[in-house]
């Protein structure tokens, strides 16, 4: 029997580096539409390279507008069953962005945004003040409508005037709604001089004890708060996602591209509003185009996501209109039935790739919308060029998600419904919740409030006799809390990441176009191989 010579071993990578063949395909052979038509995540895998760092060493931030970056890259959708102020808020702190949807009067969304932007501050510059005169009725008014009460009091009831003493909880915990508040304040008061910087301000408030650190003049006059909850986010939320200048956490929410949405967003910005999603399932329309141009004339500081788009057409649009971002998906949601009853879309990878690799040559960002069933497509969208992913039912069925808990078929889950279906649509005139911190969202505006219902006109159906469903509803099953499901979504992506030997989403983006990070198709028998099978039964826990 002959016998085989084989190559020294020590030479194995000298080798490999003479006579290149690289494994696997390069995203531009992977996406060659002639051959393969379009691709969802679930047709392709990243191969793996060396892994010489741990996995904590991997860095998440990705920029999600051209001038607003997250360290996660994890946004929420703009859905009545998934993003109010609990999940905008949680997400926020986590280190991605919730967009609080608006199928809801415009005074409830407004109220959430300022409910996200009043949770977490550097320097509060437009706290609530009241005088001495006001009730503890008053603010346990405040405390049910936002959240805190923790108030200064002035001798105007107004920023600017002279500060006498603060409300706290325990002032007001046993005392009568009619008793004033002069004569149950807390005139003990530490303060910090006007022109102290935050660092500084922050080692006072450390040492002071106390729960609120008002700013005053030479005057005594007060001219904005500090508060120590906002010290312990820090600590324990430190991807927190902050505006670097206000130290608040970003806001974002959605509207149409109707007339009435223009009254709408002005109620958002003066809430604080610092990115606003045009929320429509075609973006490609004059509607949109207008809009954006309407919105960089009025609020030229306002970022601006603009979609849906699948195609470099319909983004070349967009971006020439003044998009700082772009949405990407068009059917790939779980919910969604665009492409069957419509026969219009894009299978998700094919669209996010092709959309990404046009907008990158301007600066755009692109997001995928839809299709995220877990980490590896997370991963998969992030290769291809989005810089985060926007999530609708991977967040459905958490505490935080808005709704109430029930049983089908013994399971504990939630209500999940796309913003196409009949149901969203024949919502109507109430919006579905429309809550803040479990309260209603505004005592002037109730849940019957008139307001043109935005299921509708996201699908340009609000003059149509027949309502053509885009979309249905249905339930899923309870996930816990997002701040436990969300660390393990960074979690899993950084190992992902590690896997494949890439450092940071930059740095895997610079791969997949360089050639170095390669891919590989599956065919069906592939993804079989890959998912769990040849077990009676099993138990799949994704995190500890």
């Amino acid at each position: 029997m002959p016998t085989e010579t084989f190559l020294n071993s020590a030479d194995a990578i000298s080798h490999l580096q003479m006579y290149p063949s690289y494994d696997g395909l390069s995203v531009q052979e992977l996406m060659d539409s002639r051959v393969h038509g379009g691709l969802t995540y679930n047709d392709f895998l990243l191969l793996p390279g060396k892994i010489d760092f741990p996995a904590s060493d991997v860095i998440t931030e990705t920029r999600i507008t051209r001038n607003v970056a997250l360290k996660t890259p994890f946004m929420s959708s703009p859905m009545d069953t998934v993003t109010e102020t609990e999940m905008a808020i949680s997400l926020a702190l986590l280190g991605g962005i919730g967009v609080i949807h608006h199928n809801q009067p415009a005074a409830s969304q407004a109220a959430m945004v300022r409910a996200v932007k009043r949770h977490e501050n550097g320097f509060i510059t437009e706290p609530v003040v009241l005088s001495p005169s006001h009730t503890v009725a008053d603010v346990l008014d405040i405390k049910a409508r936002l959240g805190f009460c923790g108030i200064p009091i002035t001798d105007t009831g107004s920023l600017g005037g002279k500060l006498l003493g603060i409300v706290t909880s325990r002032d007001i915990q046993f005392e009568l709604p009619t008793i004033l508040l002069s004569d149950i304040m807390t005139t003990d008061l530490v303060t910090a001089p006007q022109g102290v910087t935050l660092t500084e301000a922050n080692v006072l408030l450390r040492s002071s004890k106390k729960g609120k650190l008002p700013i005053v003049d030479n005057q005594g006059r007060l001219t904005s708060l500090l508060a120590r909850s906002d010290l312990l986010k820090n600590q324990n939320y430190p991807l927190a996602s902050k505006n670097p200048q206000s130290k608040q956490l970003y806001a974002a929410a959605a509207v149409g591209t109707r007339p009435s949405d223009r009254e709408r967003l002005q109620l958002l910005v003066e809430a604080g509003l610092d990115i606003v999603v045009l929320d429509s399932s075609q973006g490609n329309s004059i509607y949109q185009l207008e809009m954006i141009q309407w919105i960089k004339q009025a609020f030229p500081k306002l970022e601006v996501v603009a979609g849906n788009v699948v195609t470099r057409e319909q983004a070349a649009n967009l971006i020439a209109a003044g998009a700082d971002g772009l949405r990407v998906g068009m059917g790939s949601g779980s919910i969604c039935i665009t492409q069957e009853v419509m026969a219009v879309g894009r299978p998700q990878a094919t669209a996010v790739h092709a959309v990404a690799e046009f907008a990158r040559k301007f600066g755009v960002p692109v997001i995928a919308d839809g299709g995220i069933g877990n980490v590896g497509h997370v991963v998969k969208a992030l290769a291809l060029g989005a810089s985060a992913v926007m999530m609708g039912g991977l967040l459905a069925g958490t505490a935080e998600a808005p709704g109430e808990y029930f049983y089908h078929d013994g399971k504990r889950v939630k209500a999940y419904r796309g913003m196409g279906s009949l149901e969203a649509m024949e919502a109507g005139k109430s919006a579905p919740s429309g809550h803040v911190n479990g309260k209603p969202a505004s005592t002037k505006y109730s849940k019957s409030a008139p307001h043109e219902n935005a299921a509708t006109t996201r699908y340009f159906s609000e003059f149509s006799a027949v309502k053509v469903a885009q979309g249905v509803s249905g339930d899923v099953q309870d996930k816990g809390s997002v701040k436990a499901f969300v660390p393990y979504l960074h979690a899993g992506l950084q190992h992902s990441l590690q896997d494949i030997g890439m450092k940071s989403v930059d740095e895997l983006q610079g791969g997949v176009r360089n050639s170095l990070v390669r891919f590989e198709l599956r065919t069906t028998s592939a993804q079989i191989e890959g998912g769990v099978h040849g077990l009676n039964s099993y138990t799949k826990r994704l995190y500890a």
